[in-house]
């Protein structure tokens, strides 16, 4: 017999560092690769900053499906292996890396026939609207790395074996560093394609680190065997990942409607508030990541021990990754209250983006431990497969208040418009803790111990 895979077994505390760490990690590099990406653009001109800003929802949505595929894989294939059902696990895995190729030749298609319209709903400029859709094109024609990627940390992070996902993300990150300026400025006899190789710096990155995990886990992966012969898709196994993962998608896709409504209000006032929300996102992605990294490794944890029934672990390591989550959020909190100038600078702010920006950030920043509960309770009904529930508070979060009350607080200032930040994730937290609290005991019971 197997021996039981660590999620089963480890103490929890010791269990929430060995796999969240290097997830955590990797996804803080992956953020700093973003902030580079844009602190580069950025020194191009203002135009090619807003015209990026503007082609990031996009991103955002691909990320989206990719994640939403990754979580339902992620959840079903560890619950199949907490339940020791090999062969099961296995097809989840080949089924899983069918769908993100369906994925990614769906967004193919769309970028290459809409990404123009797209950015011209948002400025007439015909230079924003050039770069913009060139940066489109590329991201999602070769969106094939971004798909593929997911699903192969996906397989990584579910049987546990964290540190490869590491590796994969650490492989692109340093890639797209190392490209971005040879491919925006043309160095070492490359030609300089602005906005464009920027994207081709990102791409080039992804399929690369694509490959790699891939290539771990037909090599490294022991707990889960990928067989394309013979392959034929199974509509049940389909479903049920898309039964799962869709919340997720859902609510991830959320921040790129949210991208998209904020830019439309933050036009009318100006280019540099457009910019400068482009830039707080990245800088803010760099908090979130270590939280988002945090939530993936959650999933599996909490789905393996659900598939174990084991109530006393599902408990213990929520209980750890919520104090972990509000250490990490409260030190990113105190960081941009202290330090908005300085990491505006990074990205060659000008004196009207700092007018417009510190206020901003130091607002905002008010409500970033109340998203870190709310993330990570959402994780934890996800990993107990429950993402309607979690898709209930990312829409509070990032959509229902989120948007009306910017919409509304517009109509007073701009400054008044970053408040519906913190009343957005106060109600996200209000109904993160319910809603948790609900599926615990309708799924757990009552026994404080173990579930029957």
């Amino acid at each position: 017999m197997a021996a039981e895979n660590k999620m089963g077994t480890m103490p929890e505390g010791r269990l929430i560092v060995t796999m969240s760490f290097p997830i955590m990690l990797s996804m803080l590099v992956q953020a700093l690769y973003n902030i580079v990406d844009s602190a580069f653009v950025a020194r191009i001109s203002e135009d090619a900053l807003t015209a990026v800003s503007l082609a990031f929802p996009v991103q955002l949505l691909m990320i989206a499906v990719a994640t939403g595929t990754g979580v339902g894989v992620n959840a079903l294939l560890s619950r199949r292996l907490g339940q020791k059902r090999q062969e099961a696990a296995n097809a989840v895995a080949v089924n899983g890396i069918f769908l993100s190729v369906c994925c990614w030749l769906v967004f193919a298609v769309l970028g290459l026939l809409f990404g123009r319209q797209f950015i011209a709903l948002f400025t007439d400029v015909p230079e924003i609207i050039q770069m913009g859709t060139g940066y489109i094109t590329v991201v999602s024609v070769a969106s094939c790395g971004v798909f593929l990627l997911f699903v192969a940390e996906r397989l990584m992070q579910a049987t546990g074996n964290t540190v490869y996902h590491m590796v994969t993300q650490l492989i692109g990150a340093v890639l797209n560093c190392i490209l971005d300026p040879i491919m925006i400025f043309g160095l070492f006899g490359f030609p300089a394609l602005g906005t464009t190789g920027a994207a081709l710096a990102t791409v080039i990155s992804q399929i690369i680190a694509m490959a790699i995990g891939f290539a771990i886990n037909v090599h490294f992966n022991h707990d889960v065997r990928i067989h394309i012969r013979g392959f034929r898709p199974d509509g049940k196994i389909l479903g049920e990942i898309v039964r799962i993962g869709l919340p997720a998608a859902l609510q991830q896709s959320l921040m790129s409607v949210l991208t998209v409504g904020l830019n439309r209000i933050l036009m009318p006032f100006s280019q540099t508030a457009v910019s400068f929300y482009g830039v707080y996102y990245k800088l803010q992605n760099f908090l979130f990541m270590p939280i988002y990294g945090l939530n993936n490794a959650l999933i599996p944890m909490i789905g393996y021990n659900f598939g174990a029934r084991n109530r006393r672990r599902i408990e213990r390591i929520t209980r750890y990754a919520l104090l972990l989550a509000l250490g990490i959020m409260a030190a990113g909190s105190a960081l941009f209250e202290l330090l908005p100038v300085p990491l505006l600078r990074l990205f060659d702010a000008s004196d009207t983006m700092l007018t417009i920006g510190v206020p901003g950030i130091r607002i905002i920043s008010i409500s970033f431990c109340f998203a870190g509960v709310s993330v990570i309770l959402s994780g934890c009904m996800q990993g107990l497969g429950r993402g309607n529930e979690s898709l209930v508070v990312a829409l509070l979060r990032q959509l229902a208040v989120i948007l009306p009350a910017a919409a509304a607080l517009s109509r007073i200032s701009l400054s008044a418009v970053w408040f519906s930040f913190p009343i957005a994730e106060a109600a996200g937290l209000l109904a993160a803790v319910l809603l948790h609290h609900h599926v615990l005991r309708q799924l757990l019971g009552s026994q404080p111990q173990q579930m029957s």
